[in-house]
C-alpha cells in the first residue's frame, strides 16, 4: 500500500481556495506490467465552496484501472510492452480519440489565457494528427498523457464519462 501525499499547495479548481484533508480512500491501480497496487488517496475539501476532491497523483487517469503510463504507450502505437488484453486497449484508444478535441479546446483556452494572447498558432501549416497536436503543448516526451490528465483535472474541465441510472 502506497501512501499519495503532495507537497504542493491544494487549490480547489473550482474557486481556487485553499483545501483541507477530511480523510482518505484507496485506489486500486494496474501498473503496466499487470501487478495490483493499492493507493491511499488523500480527500480535500474546499474551504470556500465545500465540494470535495480526491488528489490524483500522476500515475492515474480519472475512472481508469490501468496507470498512465500503460494508456499513454497504447495510445502512443506500442501495444506490445503493456499487460491489457485486446478489448481493454481498444476501449483506451476510443476513449481518448473520443475526447481528444476537448483535451485539445481546454489546452488551447488555457495557453490563452496564461500567456494573454489572441490565439495560439501551431507551429506549421502541415495537418496534424490529433496525438500530435496535444503534443505541441504537453511535450511528446515520457509522461505527456499525465500532464494532459493534470492541466485539465485542475481547470475544472475533466469530462465524467461514468453514468448512473436510478429507477
Amino acid at each position: 500500500m502506497f501512501f499519495v501525499r503532495s507537497e504542493e499547495q491544494n487549490l480547489c479548481p473550482c474557486c481556487s481556495e485553499s483545501m483541507e484533508v477530511i480523510g482518505s480512500r484507496r485506489r486500486n491501480c494496474i501498473n503496466s506490467a499487470g501487478e495490483k497496487m493499492v493507493l491511499m488517496i488523500r480527500r480535500l475539501q474546499c474551504s470556500n465552496c465545500k465540494r470535495i476532491h480526491h488528489e490524483l497523483p500522476d500515475i492515474l487517469v480519472p475512472y481508469k484501472r490501468h496507470c498512465s503510463e500503460s494508456i499513454e504507450t497504447v495510445i502512443a502505437g506500442n501495444t506490445l510492452a503493456v499487460a491489457a488484453d485486446e478489448s481493454t486497449i481498444t476501449r483506451w484508444r476510443i476513449w481518448f480519440f473520443d475526447l481528444v478535441n476537448h483535451f485539445l479546446g481546454c489546452l488551447i483556452s488555457i495557453a490563452i489565457i496564461q500567456y494573454s494572447r489572441n490565439s495560439v498558432e501551431v507551429p506549421s501549416d502541415l495537418p496534424l494528427s490529433p496525438l500530435q497536436r496535444i503534443w505541441h503543448y504537453v511535450g511528446e516526451s515520457y509522461g505527456w498523457l499525465a500532464r494532459v490528465v493534470r492541466t485539465v483535472v485542475n481547470s475544472n474541465n475533466w469530462v465524467q464519462t461514468r453514468s448512473a441510472f436510478l429507477s
